[in-house]
């Protein structure tokens, strides 16, 4: 399945009811075992987290941003303190996505053609060139695992017209990054688009198909369209995907969304979720989210789970609350610990429920307690 010998793919169980799947990624520096999900580096850090506490939550896996790091401190900096990794201090995979979603999220600062990308940077105004070739370039400077592609993200709802041309364009760049990778070490995943028609979709992940690229990622979801829409999307995409490779939701991260996409087959997904709401206050619970600002935990001597292993649930909602109130550092890290534990916690819950052919009832008992 792979650009390398270095890394490979197997499918271990299929769930009885449902498309969910079980199945194991294997890389030079680690194995990855799926459904996962990556807690979000940006920068090179997970904000207010070492590397250690990241791992204790479970994480075999992190993601980088190619834009971001360009940026600041430039992919020249980061090779010469020897790569991502030992920059970060994390020796598991890291995935770095291309700066294809920085498209959209500063399109009011980038200028797109049939070439690449230009950006304004957000940091400075400089001019940044993103084409598919420089974006794999950067990748390969920082050392990552898995280089997501460069693609053309637009915002939806948008113009038939508009979502095709971005599409159509999708895989025109799909195939220039393939030809201007030059690492073994380094696989790329090519990342589906179509907005919100599925022939579109389908069509697109049939022509990624015949690249034959390693992994398979659906972007463009997560941009303020419905939950109902995106979960469409997902049942008329996935199936048509290679089944012998990874499927990777871009950006997607509510609990309820992320069964909802291993319920569909989807085996890997990122998010900013649990560690900006960390740092806000929000925690994920068995029984839905629970604000620590709000005045009813003061006197709280309960975790904020009883069974969770995390740094917070050592510790009272009070205390938390008053780490919040006071404006102490703590509580932010607290909560994204936890927050990052929950997560990974779902995800072996998932992959366990999936080997025991009843994830479809997994899904039904933990959904009801959220609602």
């Amino acid at each position: 399945m792979t650009q390398s010998a270095n890394f490979s793919f197997e499918l271990l169980a299929s769930d009885v009811g449902t498309s969910a799947r079980r199945s194991r990624l294997t890389t030079p520096r680690g194995t990855i075992e799926l459904p996962t999900f990556m807690p979000v580096g940006t920068l090179g850090t997970v904000k207010g987290l070492t590397v250690e506490q990241v791992a204790s939550t479970g994480a075999e896996i992190l993601l980088g941003n190619t834009y971001h790091l360009a940026l600041r401190p430039g992919e020249e900096t980061v090779a010469q303190l020897g790569g991502l990794h030992k920059m970060m201090g994390w020796d598991k995979p890291i995935l770095t996505d291309s700066g294809g979603f920085q498209v959209f999220s500063l399109a009011q600062m980038t200028k797109v053609t049939e070439e690449g990308a230009i950006f304004k940077s957000h940091i400075d105004g400089s001019r940044l060139e993103l084409t598919p070739e420089r974006s794999i370039a950067i990748q390969e400077a920082l050392g990552s695992d898995i280089a997501m592609v460069f693609d053309h993200v637009v915002a939806l709802p948008n113009e038939y017209q508009v979502i095709r041309e971005a599409c159509e364009r999708s895989i025109r760049w799909a195939g220039r990054c393939q030809d201007a990778a030059t690492l073994d070490s380094q696989i790329q995943f090519a990342i589906v688009q179509g907005g919100l028609d599925e022939e579109m979709r389908v069509w697109c992940a049939e022509e990624l198909a015949k690249l034959e690229f390693p992994g398979y990622a659906i972007g463009g979801l997560s941009v303020g369209e419905p939950p109902a829409e995106m979960y469409r999307i997902l049942d008329a995409t996935c199936p048509v995907l290679p089944s012998d490779r990874p499927r990777y939701l871009m950006g997607v991260g509510k609990p309820i969304d992320l069964l909802e996409g291993i319920r569909r087959g989807v085996d890997m997904f990122d998010c900013v979720m649990p560690t900006r709401n960390g740092r806000n206050a929000l925690a994920f619970t068995d029984e839905g989210p629970l604000r620590l600002r709000n005045a009813k935990h003061r006197t709280d001597r309960r975790p904020i789970q009883e069974d969770c292993p995390c740094l917070a649930c050592k510790h009272s909602r009070g205390y938390i609350r008053h780490l919040f109130a006071a404006g102490e550092m703590l509580g932010p890290i607290l909560l994204s610990h936890h927050n990052l534990t929950y997560y990974q916690r779902l995800m072996q819950q998932s992959r366990q429920a999936i080997e025991e052919g009843r994830f479809e009832a997994y899904f039904q008992a933990k959904t009801a307690g959220w609602n």
